[in-house]
């Protein structure tokens, strides 16, 4: 091999070993990670490798952790902040939260997901607008660098400008070029934080549509196969599909304002929801333990001696606040025990 290197006049530090491309059984262990990964995003490596052996398959975990790295894919499960990005690395804060979201151009959203292919995988960058669900560029690539999504991104703003543009901390969307275009472009930027997997969930929707309607009824050859095919299919999503979400519209239809005869109207919150659905239920929670404390001084005012009313009075208000400080059902079931019981000795003659 020196000899050879020395003879074309190559540097011998310059020859590197090619990698080999991924054998026909792990595409097929990879086919069925992704789509597993879809119905249960939660299993993380060991529950991957304990289902991929209960289908039959005799794999290690240090396969499905290579493998599952190798197509993006990460358990959804709180965890500590095992790494640090650069300081060339800026991470910018999330500017949606409780933010109402009610006219196109307003919040785009972008995410990048895998792709498989008959022999190998490619990886998908799309960019949402959040009102109308308009895909309004997309990109595939080979490989996981930043180019790909800075060519989506262009072509993006080529079509027009959000106020907001929304990513996760992934090395892509961090990186110079990417966000020196959207600060170029006026455009103020918006990161989800870590861990919180529902910040950025319409495009999270979007790949579970793309994929259980388009990818997995189909069997790409090649990028240039997924590529014809996912335009096709981006065109369907955004000109012919009715959303549920939307009053049955197009996106289309949505981004362009034009209103469609006989569908009803659409429905827009103030994001994100779940933030939205736990205050409902805290503010519930809240008021039926309220009632609660009330109606129970209230009987324990009627029933208690004149000597000890006083007394139960203070038992009362004391117990209403220890209550209302009780941090799950079992202390607060505990501590009405202990006042009822607290009550009753009270009244006794």
């Amino acid at each position: 091999m020196a000899r050879q290197c020395e003879l074309v006049g190559l540097v011998r530090s310059s020859l590197y070993y090619e990698a080999r491309p991924e054998s026909e059984y792990n595409l097929a262990l990879m086919r069925l990670l992704d789509e597993q990964f879809l119905r249960t995003p939660f299993y993380g490596v060991a529950r991957m490798t304990a289902w991929l052996r209960r289908e039959g398959h005799a794999v290690n975990e240090k396969r499905v952790r290579r493998l599952l790295r190798a197509m993006g894919l990460e358990a959804l499960y709180p965890k500590p902040r095992l790494s640090v990005p650069g300081e060339e690395r800026r991470v910018y804060p999330y500017l949606l939260k409780g933010l109402e979201i009610v006219r196109p151009n307003q919040v785009w959203a972008t995410d990048i997901t895998y792709i498989r292919l008959a022999r190998g995988f490619a990886y998908l960058v799309a960019i949402l607008d959040w009102f109308s669900r308009y895909v309004i560029s997309w990109e595939l690539a080979l490989t996981l660098e930043a180019d790909f999504c800075v060519r989506a991104l262009a072509r993006a703003l080529g079509s027009g400008r959000p106020e907001i543009l929304n990513s996760d901390q992934g090395s892509q969307f961090t990186s110079a070029a990417f966000t020196g275009a959207l600060e170029q472009a006026g455009v103020r930027i918006s990161m989800d934080g870590r861990g919180r997997v529902f910040d950025n969930i319409f495009v999270e929707r979007l790949w579970r549509t793309v994929k259980y309607e388009e990818v997995y009824l189909k069997d790409y050859a090649d990028v240039q196969e997924a590529w014809a095919s996912l335009g096709r299919y981006f065109r369907f999503y955004n000109e012919e599909r009715l959303h549920q979400a939307l009053g049955y519209r197009t996106p289309a239809e949505m981004r362009n304002g034009v209103d469609a005869v006989g569908a009803p109207p659409p429905q827009h919150r103030s994001l994100p929801l779940y933030a939205q659905q736990d205050g409902a239920k805290k503010r519930a929670s809240q008021g039926a333990r309220a009632i609660t404390n009330i109606q129970e001084h209230k009987k324990a005012e009627q029933s208690a001696p004149p000597i000890l009313l006083g007394s139960a009075t203070a038992l009362g208000s004391l117990s209403s606040v220890a209550l209302s400080s009780a941090r799950t059902t079992h202390e607060y079931q505990e501590l009405r025990r202990q006042a009822r019981h607290e009550r009753a000795r009270l009244a006794l003659p």
